[in-house]
C-alpha cells in the first residue's frame, strides 16, 4: 500500500496514511469501508448487469467522484454516505472478481471541474435525450450536466394508468396537496429536454400546482418506483384513468446506465463514455481543471497556481532539502514536487484530508495548503526523506517518531503506541498523543543505542527486542 504522510496545522504532526476510509450507514451499522471496496460494492448495487467492461470503469469513475463529492452528507448523524439510493446502493455482499477490477483499474481517479470533484449525476435509462442538473438540483452549477440528445440508450417505452381516487389517496400518503375532487391533470412546465417540470392538478374548482417530480415520487411509494419510471412521459385520459405512457428510468442527468453499456459495446473506451456524459470535466487522481503553473528549482519543482505568492516557497524548500541532506548524510531523493493548492476546500478535494491537515506527502510529492509554514515544508521533505530509505514493513510508529527525531527531538520516555492510531484523521487529539508517544520511544532508543544505530534500523529494520509498539 502507498505511504502518505499528512501534516497537522495545530499542533504541526504528520502522520503515515492510506487513503481514508468512508464511513456508511449499512443495515443499521457505521461501517467504515475503504474507498475502492466501497466502489465495487456500489456497482454491485447499482450496475451489476453491465455488460461492457469499458461502460463498468466509466461507472466506476463516476461512483467515486459522486461518493467524493458528497462525503459527509450524513455527518451530522455520524456517518459520510447511507447506503442507499439516496447517496448510491450499496451491496458488499455481491460484489464479484469483475466489479472489484474495475474498481481496482481506475483506483482513485475523479472526474474534476474546476478543481472540485464534479457532482457525477447518473441515471438508469435517460430516454433518449439526457437533462440538465439545473432543472433536477435548483440552484446548481453543473454546466457538464447538459441535455443532449443519446443515440445509443435503448428508449425502452413504459405505461401506467390510475384512477383519480388511486392518483389522490397516493398523493396524501406523500402528503402533497391536491383538489378534494380531482377531475383533470395536465403538464404546465416543461424543462429543456421535455420532462415534465410542473403539473396543474383541477378539480371542483380548485386548481393546485405540484412537481412532477414530487408527484412521480408518490405514485413510487404507493405503487412501486417501476410505475412512474421518469418525467419523461404524454398523458392521456380515458374511461376514468390517466394513461401515462414515457421512455427513460430516473432523473436521466449524467451518465445514463443504458447508454454507457452500449457505447461499450459498440467499442468506446471509458474516457470516451465519459467525455459523452460529462463534457467538460477532466479524468486524474488529483485536482484538475486548475491552471498550474510549473516552477523549477535545483532539484525540486512547484507547481502552483498563483506563482507570484508561492515563489518564496520554491526558495525555502530547496534550502530546507539542503539542510536535511547535511544533517542526515542522505542523497536527496530526486524529482521531489511541492503541490501548493489554491485554497483549503481544493486541497481538501485532492487530498480527501481534513481542512485541519496542513500538508500530505505521498511517494515524492507533497501536497499543502497555501497557509503551511516553512516548519510544514521541513517536516513533509523529511517524511520523503525518511521514506526513500525506510525498509518494507517498517513499523508506522518509527518512521513518524525518527522524523519527529530529526525535526525537533522529544524527551526521551517510554510508553506503548499503535499504529492505528497514528494512521486515523477522525480524532485530532487521539493523533497528537499517538505523535509525542512515538517521538518519545524513539528518542529513548536513540539515547540507548546512539544516532547512527538507529538511523540504521531504517534501512535493516528493526532488530526483534525493540520492534514491538
Amino acid at each position: 500500500m502507498k505511504r502518505l504522510a499528512a501534516c497537522w496545522l495545530l499542533p504541526l504532526f504528520c502522520i503515515a496514511l492510506p487513503a481514508q476510509p468512508l464511513r456508511v450507514q449499512l443495515k443499521g451499522a457505521k461501517v467504515a469501508m475503504p474507498l475502492e471496496e466501497y466502489v465495487a460494492a456500489v456497482l454491485a448495487g447499482e450496475a451489476s448487469t453491465f455488460q461492457s467492461d469499458e461502460a463498468l470503469k466509466a461507472m466506476a469513475i463516476a461512483a467515486r467522484t459522486y461518493a467524493i463529492h458528497f462525503r459527509g452528507r450524513h455527518a451530522a448523524e455520524g456517518y459520510d454516505l447511507c447506503a442507499t439510493t439516496h447517496c448510491q446502493r450499496v451491496d458488499p455482499a455481491a460484489v464479484t472478481a469483475r466489479l472489484s477490477a474495475a474498481a481496482e483499474e481506475t483506483a482513485g481517479t475523479l472526474l474534476w471541474f474546476e478543481g472540485k470533484p464534479a457532482m457525477a449525476a447518473y441515471s438508469r435509462d435517460c430516454g433518449g435525450v439526457s437533462e440538465t442538473g439545473a432543472a433536477v438540483w435548483t440552484g446548481l452549477h453543473a454546466p457538464y450536466l447538459r441535455s443532449h440528445p443519446d443515440p445509443t440508450c435503448a428508449r425502452a417505452p413504459w405505461q401506467w394508468s390510475g384512477t383519480a381516487a388511486e392518483i389522490s389517496a397516493a398523493l396524501a400518503r406523500s402528503k402533497l396537496r391536491a383538489p378534494a375532487a380531482l377531475s383533470h391533470i395536465e403538464v404546465s412546465q416543461r424543462t429543456a429536454s421535455g420532462r415534465a417540470m410542473e403539473l396543474t392538478l383541477a378539480g371542483a374548482g380548485e386548481r393546485v400546482r405540484i412537481s412532477a417530480t414530487s408527484f412521480r415520487f408518490a405514485i413510487g411509494r404507493a405503487f412501486g418506483f417501476n410505475t412512474l419510471r421518469s418525467d419523461l412521459w404524454e398523458l392521456a385520459a380515458s374511461g376514468g384513468r390517466w394513461t401515462f405512457a414515457g421512455t427513460g428510468d430516473g432523473h436521466g442527468a449524467g451518465l445514463c446506465q443504458h447508454g454507457a453499456d452500449q457505447m461499450g459495446a459498440q467499442g468506446k473506451r471509458y474516457r470516451e463514455i465519459l467525455a459523452f456524459y460529462y463534457p467538460g470535466t477532466q479524468l486524474g487522481i488529483t485536482a484538475k481543471g486548475l491552471e498550474w503553473r510549473r516552477m523549477a528549482g535545483e532539484t525540486i519543482t512547484l507547481m502552483t497556481t498563483r506563482p507570484d505568492r508561492d515563489r518564496a516557497t520554491l526558495a525555502l524548500a530547496e534550502g530546507q532539502l539542503r539542510r536535511i541532506a547535511e544533517q542526515t548524510g542522505w542523497n536527496a531523493p530526486p524529482r521531489i514536487e511541492v503541490r501548493i493548492y489554491p485554497d483549503i476546500a481544493t486541497f481538501r478535494n485532492a487530498t480527501g484530508e481534513p481542512g485541519w491537515v496542513a500538508a500530505r506527502a505521498a511517494g515524492r510529492r507533497i501536497h499543502m495548503q497555501p497557509a503551511a509554514r516553512e516548519s510544514a515544508i521541513r517536516h513533509e521533505l523529511l517524511h520523503v526523506f525518511v521514506e526513500a530509505q525506510a525498509a518494507a514493513k517498517l513499523p508506522v510508529w518509527f518512521r513518524e517518531g525518527l522524523v519527529e527525531f530529526l525535526d525537533r527531538p522529544a524527551a526521551a520516555g517510554a510508553g506503548s503506541v499503535v499504529d492505528a492510531d497514528l494512521q486515523q484523521t477522525g480524532d485530532a487529539g487521539r493523533a497528537h498523543r499517538a505523535y509525542a508517544s512515538a517521538a518519545r520511544r524513539v528518542a529513548a532508543l536513540v539515547q540507548r543505542y546512539g544516532k547512527a544505530t538507529v538511523l540504521s534500523w531504517l534501512k535493516s529494520g528493526l532488530p526483534a527486542d525493540v520492534a514491538p509498539a
